[in-house]
């Protein structure tokens, strides 16, 4: 197993970079500091050894040093930064990582793995100050590698999920709140969205498929589950 790169971070020094580049692009960047350790526990407290991680907009590299934190391999890790700072820090503080200075709503215009082995998504981005359409375009495409089980790990400092419903029933999702980190500055709570259950639609049974109930045990047994005749099948 990789263990996590042994790099010297300053945290006086990311809040200034941070606070820079909040300054420089307050909508993207959204927040003037870093998330802080309680944040990145919640976050990541999910995340297993077993398979690539994505994570998006990872900034000064607060939630990839928790994830490694949790035992993933370097080499397992993605990390699509937006900003060209962030980016040259990313890969000086973890050379084993696959750095991708790309914007996260392309990630369905790039093959930046083949099929769909990702264990998790990880994302830092502000969704809130992002507008819906793009919100859309970068689940799809994080939803385009992520495993069927996977599930896409996103925080936010707002009262409710940050992905609007309609989003969400758009594209066959679920969003479920897993905890808040109240030590947090300022106080955040975490989602993790998953795909919705497959639901298949209810038709007429072909009547060669139905037994009726032979005896009275039978029927009392129906009766008790709230059951009809057609609950006995029988496949040709």
């Amino acid at each position: 197993m990789t263990k996590p790169s042994p790099v010297r971070t300053s945290p006086c020094s990311d809040f200034v970079r941070f606070f820079r580049s909040w300054l420089t692009d307050p909508l993207r960047v959204a927040a003037i500091a870093p998330s802080g350790q309680a944040l990145a526990r919640m976050m990541t407290r999910e995340i297993f050894p077993g398979g690539p991680i994505l994570e998006l907009g990872p900034g000064t590299g607060v939630f990839t040093r928790a994830i490694l934190g949790r035992g993933v391999p370097e080499s397992d890790l993605t990390l699509i930064e937006y900003g060209a700072d962030f980016v040259r820090m990313l890969e000086d503080r973890f050379p084993a990582a696959r750095v991708l200075e790309m914007d996260a709503t392309h990630l369905v215009h790039h093959q930046i793995y083949a099929g769909t082995p990702v264990e998790a998504v990880v994302s830092g981005l502000p969704l809130l100050s992002i507008p819906a359409r793009k919100v859309m375009s970068i689940l799809a495409g994080a939803f385009t590698y992520l495993r069927p089980n996977g599930g896409f790990y996103q925080f936010t400092y707002g009262p409710r999920c940050p992905v609007p419903a309609v989003v969400l029933d758009r594209l066959g999702l679920r969003a479920t709140r897993i905890g808040r980190a109240v030590l947090n500055i300022p106080p955040a709570a975490v989602y993790r969205i998953t795909r919705q259950p497959i639901k298949f639609p209810l038709c007429p049974l072909p009547d060669s498929w139905v037994t009726l109930p032979t005896s009275e045990s039978q029927h009392k047994v129906l009766e008790q589950n709230g059951g009809s005749a057609r609950h006995l099948l029988t496949f040709p």
